[in-house]
């Protein structure tokens, strides 16, 4: 991006207005889309919990910070992902407040402790026979220097998880 700034009579340009700059320097940050892992990571049954949560790196969860400085007018803006939102594939959407739990097998077939969800139906019916799954990182950003503000972005990814049904045999 380039700012052109009028001249103050003729002169040097007049600076870049911090707003300006904090633009620049949100134009920076490498936020990336979420990076999704699933417990089960392919396959599922219905009514057994699935585990979701993000790998987090600067990148996808934060914090980050770049500066820009332009004419003597620098401003440092800082990422911080807030939370994420989860849409299942089933018309069921899941927001967790963090990057969630990762799954480690010694935790069985139990909930994740903040981010997970129960399949009630098979994906058979859907197309491709898996849900679909979207996640998406909200970032709260700050700007500081020669003035502060606030901004937000939003990234998203996708997965998706088959989900079958156990059959019983009783006699």
């Amino acid at each position: 991006m380039c700012l052109a700034a009028p001249s103050i009579g003729g002169g040097a340009p007049a600076p870049p207005s911090p707003a300006e700059v904090a633009q620049q320097a949100v134009e920076l940050l490498p936020l990336g889309a979420p990076d999704i892992r699933l417990a089960p990571p392919s396959s599922g049954l219905v009514g057994v919990p699935v585990w979701m949560w993000v790998h987090t790196s600067e990148e996808t969860w934060g914090p980050i910070s770049r500066t820009a400085s332009v004419r003597g007018v620098s401003v440092t803006a800082t990422a911080q992902a807030s939370r994420v939102v989860w849409d299942m594939g089933d018309g069921t959407t899941v927001t967790c407040h963090g990057p969630g739990t990762p799954y480690t097998p010694d935790q069985g077939a139990k909930p994740s402790p903040d981010c997970g969800h129960n399949y009630t139906a098979p994906s058979t019916s859907h197309p491709q026979g898996r849900y679909r799954i979207t996640a998406t990182t909200h970032w709260s950003i700050r700007w500081s220097g020669s003035a502060s503000g606030s901004d937000a972005m939003a990234r998203t990814s996708t997965a998706s998880l088959a989900v079958g049904e156990a059959q019983a045999l009783t006699q």
